[in-house]
Parts: C-alpha cells; sequence; structure tokens
C-alpha cells in the first residue's frame, strides 16, 4: 500500500509553486519522494520555497520562470531534464483571478474591463496548455517507464455558477474540457502511462479571496458566511485539505484514472442548497 503512493525517484513540476496551494503542493510531492522543480516568476520567492522544502527534509531545485513564456518555460524544461534525466509529474498550480475582473457589488459584467478579462483567461487557461504542451515533451513516456501523470486546478466556479467572478470562471471551465480533452489524446496514444487529471478545490482561503471571505478579525464576511452554509461540512477548506488527492493523482494508486475532475469541496458541488 505505501508503495502505491511512493513518489521516490520521481520528478515533479509545480508551476505558480510559490502560491498557497502550488507551494503546499510541491512540500507533499517532496514529502512523498520525489524532487520537485518550483517554477514561477519570483525568483526570491522561488528561492525561498525551495529553501523551505529543503530544511523539512525535501528535494526541490529553483525554475524561475513566466508560465506565459514559452522560451522560458523551455528553459526550465531543458534545465530539469539536464537535472535529472527525465520528468514524471506536471501540476499546474499557476492560476488566479484579478480583482479588475470581479464584479463590484454594485457594478455590472459590462462595466469590466476586456483587458482584465483577457489576462485571467490567459493566466488559467493559457499558462496551463502552455506548460502541459512545453513539458508535456519530456512526459511522454518510453516503454520502460513507470505512469507518469500532470494535475490542473479547476475551481468550484468551473461547474456551479457564482456571482462576481466570470471571467475566472469562464477560465477553469476551459480548463475542465481541456484536461478531458487530453487525457483522451494522451490515453489513446500512451496508453495508461500518461494521465491527465484536475482537482477542483472547494473554498480556501487564500491570498487573492481573503478580503472577499473574511474579515480582519477572522469571521467571515456575508459572502464567506453563505458559502460556509452551502458547504455540508460547514467550515471553509485549507490547503492541505488537496493533498492526499494530489498523492493519489501523481502515484501509482491512480494508475488506471484519468480524465477526471475531483471535487475537494466538503460537499459544496453535491447540495443543491435546498
Amino acid at each position: 500500500m505505501t508503495d502505491l503512493f511512493a513518489l521516490d525517484g520521481r520528478v515533479a513540476i509545480v508551476t505558480g509553486g510559490t502560491g498557497t496551494l502550488g507551494s503546499k503542493m510541491a512540500g507533499a510531492l517532496a514529502e512523498a519522494g520525489a524532487a520537485v522543480g518550483i517554477l514561477a516568476r519570483d525568483q526570491k520567492r522561488v528561492e525561498a520555497t525551495v529553501a523551505e522544502i529543503a530544511a523539512a527534509g525535501g528535494a526541490a531545485f529553483p525554475l524561475p520562470a513566466d508560465v506565459l513564456d514559452r522560451r522560458q518555460l523551455e528553459q526550465a524544461r531543458d534545465l530539469a531534464v539536464s537535472r535529472d534525466g527525465h520528468i514524471d509529474v506536471l501540476v499546474n498550480a499557476a492560476g488566479g483571478n484579478l480583482p479588475e475582473a470581479t464584479i463590484d457589488p454594485d457594478g455590472t459584467f459590462f462595466d469590466l474591463p476586456p483587458d482584465a478579462l483577457e489576462a485571467v483567461f490567459r493566466l488559467n487557461v493559457s499558462g496551463t496548455m502552455l506548460a502541459c504542451q512545453v513539458f508535456g515533451q519530456a512526459l511522454i513516456p518510453q516503454p520502460e517507464d513507470a505512469g507518469r501523470s500532470i494535475v490542473n486546478i479547476s475551481s468550484m466556479s468551473a461547474g456551479r455558477v457564482l456571482s462576481r467572478v466570470v471571467g475566472y470562471a469562464a477560465a477553469k471551465a476551459a480548463i475542465e474540457n481541456f484536461t478531458r480533452w487530453l487525457a483522451v489524446d494522451c490515453a489513446r496514444r500512451h496508453g495508461d502511462r500518461l494521465r491527465v487529471n484536475a482537482i477542483a478545490p472547494g473554498f480556501l482561503v487564500s491570498a487573492q479571496n481573503q478580503a472577499l471571505i473574511l474579515q480582519a478579525d477572522g469571521q467571515p464576511t456575508e459572502r464567506g458566511r453563505a458559502i460556509i452554509d452551502h458547504t455540508p461540512a460547514g467550515r471553509l477548506g485549507e490547503p492541505a485539505d488537496l493533498i492526499s488527492t494530489l498523492l493519489w493523482l501523481c502515484s501509482p494508486a491512480s494508475r488506471y484514472v484519468t480524465g477526471v475532475v475531483v471535487p475537494v469541496d466538503g460537499g459544496f458541488s453535491a447540495w443543491s442548497g435546498i
């Protein structure tokens, strides 16, 4: 059973590896035995995350790069391959929303600047697809290789209408469709040796959404209370809640699982609210 979930000898790349979710995921992959490439734009934060993982006894290495810059991604891929000879896991945790692309309580969709909507779509969709293109070339398995895995990050907004976050919701819906498309294409070409899945986190507190769902004293805002009231588990999520699902999707334990989007949401997506 332990071997099913172990990642010893594997190399994992985490885009957005310095973010709230990405850094937690990177640390968990390292704890499971993988050498983890931390990919993000800010070199100082990349190096700090690598140092944190090393201090905890894990193996990590810096890959400063922008997920929207193909040349930088190719350099990062080549560096990772030259370091270890192979890449086994890609986790696309880079993404997020922008305040300018979020509808104000008194605003409307028609007030949103097109540039902000496009920026959100590029970050979430183009950043994920480009990383899959570039790192996917190194993930293509040889006959002797163990199974390899891509994990994308979706959102509750992809399948359920949430007010105010129209651009982010549309982008994450595209991520889910792309995940299924790429999973089918990879399975038809490589069988069960290259799998593509996604995780749809519930409402987790992060730097991007904290002001929307928590007050300064830590109590829920009106929106935060509405979220909790519509979550059967009765609480907001934590980044650590995603780890067991991530390790399952990245490890041999899920060797016959591809093309799925796994909600980790305390039951939010299952309940009608009635």
